[in-house]
C-alpha cells in the first residue's frame, strides 16, 4: 500500500449523473451499456485514463470520478466534459444521453431498477432494511469531495474545518428544487430527502454535519462503533457494517485516508462542479493552515445547514450563527454575502472565476431552475431537462 497523502497534496472529485431519454427526459435503466467491456462483461467501473466510470444503486445512475487522487484541480472541468461527451456517445444509439442537477424533476421512483450486477447483494440490503426505491435513493445526483490525510493530527485538523464549510455549501451548490414534477419548497431538495431517508436507523446520518473527533480511535469511538451496533438488528448478515455506510455530510475514509465530502448536488456542467469543489477545497485549507480554533458546537451548525437547504444563498444569519461560525473570521447577514467575503479571502484558481461569478450573481442553479420554470409542469420540465442536458454536453453554465 502507497504511503497516504498529506493534507490538500491530491483530490478525489466523483461525480453523478442521471442517463434519461432524449425524447422524453425519462430516466432510462441502462448503465450497463456503458460499464460493458469490449468482451461483453458488464464490470463494476471501467477505466478510461485519468478517469474512471462506476455503476450506483440505481442502474439509471452512472458515476466518473477521477482515477486515484487528482494533484490538483486544474483541468478536471474539462477532463469530466469530456467523458460526459463519451458516455453520449455511446447511449446515443439507444436513444439516450446524461443529465447533471440534484434531482430528476418529475421521476416518480418507485418503479427504479437496483444495479443487478455485481455487489448487488449490498444494495438489496440497503433496500431490505431502509426501501431505497425512492427519492433521496434512486433519485439524486451529487458530487463528492475526497481530502486526504496522513496522521490522526491532519484527520482532526481538516475535519474541525469541513464542519464549519459543511452548512455553507447549499449556497452555491442547491441544485434540486423541483420533486415529482412539483416545485417542493426547498432548493436542495436532495439533501432535505438524504438527511431523512435512512431515519430507521438515525445514528447512519446523524445530523448530517458531523460531531467533532480528535483522531481515528475518536471517531471509531464515536461515529462509527455505535452505527453499527444500531444497523445490527437489521442486517444480520453484517453486509451493512462498514464505513462507507456511514452517511453523514462529510465520512472518514480510512480505506483510502481522506475525509469524503458529500453535500454538493451535482450541477449542470462539470465547470460548475469543479468550481464550488475549488471553492470548498480553498476555504478548507485556509481554515486548517490559519490554524484558528474551529471547535464549533455541532447542533448550531446542523441548524443552519437545515435553513440553508430552503432558502440557499438567501439564507439569513442572525447573532447564533455568528457564533457557530466564529472560526470563519468572517460574519455577513446573508450565506450569499458570506461566500462573497469568503472567496475573497481564500480564492481558488481563476479558471473557476467565472463560474462561481455565476452563481454568486444570478443565485445556485436551483434559483435559476425555478426563474426558468416557475409554474413546472410537464411540458416545461422536459424543456428544462433538454437545457440543462444540453449544458453538459456542451461544458456551458445554464444562464435562464
Amino acid at each position: 500500500m502507497s504511503e497516504p497523502l498529506h493534507l490538500f497534496e491530491g483530490f478525489g472529485v466523483e461525480i453523478e449523473w442521471m442517463i434519461v431519454d432524449v425524447a422524453t427526459a425519462s430516466p432510462r435503466p441502462i448503465a450497463d451499456v456503458l460499464l460493458t467491456t469490449p468482451e461483453g462483461e458488464v464490470v463494476l467501473e471501467r477505466e478510461r485514463g485519468a478517469a474512471r466510470w462506476s455503476n450506483e444503486l440505481a442502474r439509471h445512475v452512472i458515476e466518473v470520478k477521477t482515477n486515484g487522487p487528482a494533484p490538483s484541480l486544474a483541468g478536471l472541468a474539462g477532463l469530466f466534459t469530456e467523458e460526459a461527451r463519451a458516455m453520449n456517445a455511446a447511449l446515443a444509439p439507444h436513444g439516450a444521453r446524461v443529465l447533471g442537477g440534484g434531482m430528476h424533476p418529475f421521476f416518480a421512483p418507485a418503479d427504479a431498477e437496483l444495479w443487478p450486477h455485481e455487489q448487488n447483494d449490498i444494495y438489496r440490503a440497503y433496500d431490505r432494511v431502509f426501501g431505497s426505491k425512492g427519492h433521496g435513493w434512486v433519485n439524486l445526483q451529487s458530487v463528492h469531495l475526497n481530502l486526504p490525510f496522513a496522521s490522526d493530527d491532519e484527520l482532526a485538523r481538516l475535519h474541525d474545518a469541513i464542519r464549519l464549510v459543511l452548512p455553507l455549501l447549499p449556497a452555491l451548490a442547491a441544485a434540486s428544487p423541483f420533486c415529482e414534477g412539483r416545485a417542493s419548497g426547498l432548493l436542495d431538495t436532495r439533501l432535505e430527502v438524504y438527511r431523512h431517508n435512512q431515519a430507521k436507523v438515525p445514528e447512519v446520518a446523524g445530523g448530517v454535519v458531523p460531531e467533532r473527533v480528535r483522531g481515528r480511535a475518536d471517531y471509531e469511538e464515536r461515529i462509527l462503533a455505535p452505527m453499527y451496533v444500531a444497523i445490527a438488528p437489521h442486517d444480520p448478515e453484517g453486509i451493512l457494517q462498514e464505513e462507507w455506510l456511514n452517511s453523514r455530510g462529510a465520512i472518514a475514509r480510512f480505506d483510502r485516508m481522506a475525509v469524503e465530502i458529500r453535500v454538493i448536488d451535482a450541477q449542470e456542467t462539470p465547470y460548475a462542479d469543479v468550481a464550488i469543489v475549488a471553492a470548498a477545497s480553498a476555504l478548507v485549507r485556509g481554515l486548517v493552515e490559519a490554524d484558528r480554533d474551529l471547535d464549533a458546537p455541532t447542533e448550531p451548525l446542523r441548524a443552519l445547514f437545515v435553513r440553508a437547504l430552503r432558502d440557499a444563498e438567501a439564507t439569513s444569519l442572525d447573532d447564533a450563527d455568528h457564533r457557530a461560525l466564529a472560526g470563519l473570521g468572517h460574519r455577513a447577514p446573508t450565506l450569499g454575502a458570506l461566500w462573497r467575503e469568503l472567496l475573497a479571502a481564500y480564492p481558488p484558481d481563476d479558471e473557476h472565476a467565472a463560474a462561481l461569478g455565476v452563481m454568486l450573481d444570478q443565485g445556485p442553479l436551483a434559483r435559476r431552475m425555478l426563474r426558468r420554470a416557475p409554474t413546472p409542469d410537464a411540458t416545461s420540465l422536459r424543456a428544462l431537462c433538454d437545457e440543462l442536458a444540453g449544458c453538459l454536453a456542451r461544458g456551458e453554465l445554464f444562464v435562464p
